[in-house]
């Protein structure tokens, strides 16, 4: 069992540099989808990972900018015409956070059911994959490796991409991916050298020569300006604060500002709740996070980035899901990996800066193929269509439309079950015959109004002259509308000669 922050530190380190090399790329992709100044995604990452990650109590998620938040970062801007103006509006946000947290509000993860969030993660995966496709061969338009946005976008990209094969760029990924491939399968061999020196490390260094030999003509391939990491290069702290934004303060008599920042609270804390739900079934040792913590943690952080000109933050399946599978143990790796896109960013951009995106391609497809494994799919065809169902409806509407809606369609579906459920087990029935045909209704143990219908239905099926027990014995709470069902059904027999028992039930209830 793990200790304390620094006793799984060899993990954590590990994990911490290729969360990094995923998360670098993606801060500055998100910023530019936003059309935010491409330093503020990577203040927020920053931030995500040194602050939050200190503050938060979830032992392996990872924050930074999200990419589900692009289209509000866009629309506000618009709305309220400024970045300093949003800025503020961010800061807002932040506070509700807070305060959502004080007021137990991350109780709403604790109802999201499990086929959803398992379809979640499959899709998430299957996008991820579907991404990195571009990337792979060499048709990269902007540095974003997995925007979620909107799955239909990969298809055409994918088309394109087919017609705009760069070999250059289709020589790295496939030794990315072999040495990926390969480091798996010498690991489940059991040597210990290549547990050590990690596959994405590896993957980044190899890329980065390739790069090199490329740009100095010793290899007869090129790669262009877009298909390699880029990153603002600084001369140091002093040339850095340059570029850090302040909010415009002056904005708090705006309405609008509130109305933005509401909605970025809302939608920030349901993708974090959403992934910290995931970010737990995917913990090796089960840990179970603290939410209304977690919300507090996201609000300062979202304070403080919007504070020094930062994107809004939230918790980041991507980034969470890489930190698991390369061998995190703590929240260390979270607060590292923060740590080290200052460190990077600050003293060798211009190393970083020869970083294919292919390389980085193929690290997340191994992440995408071990999220949507083909044994996820057996695994929730064999626990039978009510798991299944709300599952591949999840993954089908995130592949085919975004992330938020196919999680409102999976778990609209998931709701339904429930209902049908609580629908066809509000109470069993027997007839039993003693001197006649008696009716024995056996309330279940909960019935709320949901069962309501159920129960009106079976009185309808009662014929006249029948006797009928309605037995409540083994009822702990009937609802109140269910009781006014059965008294309605009381007055209801006496017109049709119904002769009816009550067990459990005292009169008063009725």
């Amino acid at each position: 069992m793990i200790k304390g922050k620094f006793s799984s530190i060899k993990y954590d380190l590990q994990a911490s540099i290729v969360v990094f090399l995923v998360a670098l790329p993606l801060c500055l992709g998100i910023a530019l989808a936003s059309e935010a100044p491409l330093f503020s995604g990577i203040i927020a990452g920053i931030v995500g990972g040194s602050v939050v990650g200190f503050l938060s109590g979830s032992p392996l998620g990872v924050s930074g900018p999200a990419a589900g938040l692009v289209a509000i970062v866009l629309g506000a801007q618009k709305s309220l015409g400024s970045w300093e103006a949003f800025l503020f509006a961010g800061f807002i946000a932040g506070i509700f956070q807070v305060v959502a947290g004080f007021l137990r509000g991350g109780i709403i993860a604790y109802y999201f059911p499990s086929a959803v969030i398992k379809g979640m993660l499959t899709g998430i995966g299957i996008i991820i994959i579907l991404k990195q496709i571009p990337h792979l061969i060499g048709y990269d338009i902007s540095p974003i490796l997995t925007d979620l946005g909107d799955g239909r976008l990969e298809y055409f990209y994918i088309e394109r991409a087919i017609e705009h094969i760069n070999y250059g760029v289709v020589i790295i990924s496939i030794v990315s991916l072999f040495i990926m491939l390969l480091w798996q399968f010498l690991l489940n061999k059991g040597f210990k050298l290549f547990e050590l020196l990690q596959a994405p490390l590896v993957v980044v260094l190899c890329g980065f020569l390739l790069s090199w030999l490329y740009k100095n003509g010793l290899l007869p391939f090129h790669l262009e300006p877009t298909e390699l990491v880029q990153i603002p290069e600084f001369q140091g702290v002093a040339n850095m604060s340059k570029v850090i934004t302040l909010p415009d303060f002056h904005q708090f008599t705006n309405l609008e500002v509130y109305k933005i920042a509401a909605t970025i609270a809302l939608v920030a804390s349901l993708e974090t709740l959403l992934c910290v739900e995931a970010t737990d079934k995917l913990d090796p040792y089960k840990r179970v996070t603290p939410t209304d913590r977690e919300l507090k943690a996201q609000g300062l952080g979202n304070m403080l980035s919007s504070l020094i000109g930062g994107l809004p933050i939230t918790q980041v399946i991507i980034r969470s899901s890489t930190n698991i599978t390369f061998g995190a143990r703590t929240k260390l790796s979270a607060i590292l990996h923060g740590f080290l896109i200052l460190i990077c960013v600050l003293s060798i951009p211009g190393i970083l800066n020869q970083i294919p995106l292919a390389s980085l391609a193929a690290i997340l497809v191994i992440i995408g193929y071990k999220l949507a494994k083909p044994s996820v799919f057996r695994e929730m065809f064999k626990a039978g269509w009510e798991q299944f169902l709300p599952f591949i409806v999840t993954v089908v509407g995130i592949v085919a439309t975004d992330l938020l809606f196919g999680i409102s369609i999976g778990f609209a579906v998931a709701l339904f079950i429930i209902l049908r459920n609580h629908y066809l087990n509000s109470h069993d029935t027997s007839i039993v015959m003693e001197e006649g045909i008696i009716y024995h209704v056996e309330l279940a143990e909960e019935v709320s109004f949901l069962n309501k219908g159920s129960i009106i239905h079976q009185f309808r099926k009662i014929p006249p002259k029948a006797s009928v027990i309605i037995d409540g014995t083994r009822s702990k709470y009937i609802d109140k509308d269910v009781l006014e069902v059965i008294n309605n059904f009381l007055e209801s027999a006496k017109t049709k000669d119904i002769t009816v028992e009550m067990r459990g039930i005292p009169l008063q209830m009725t």
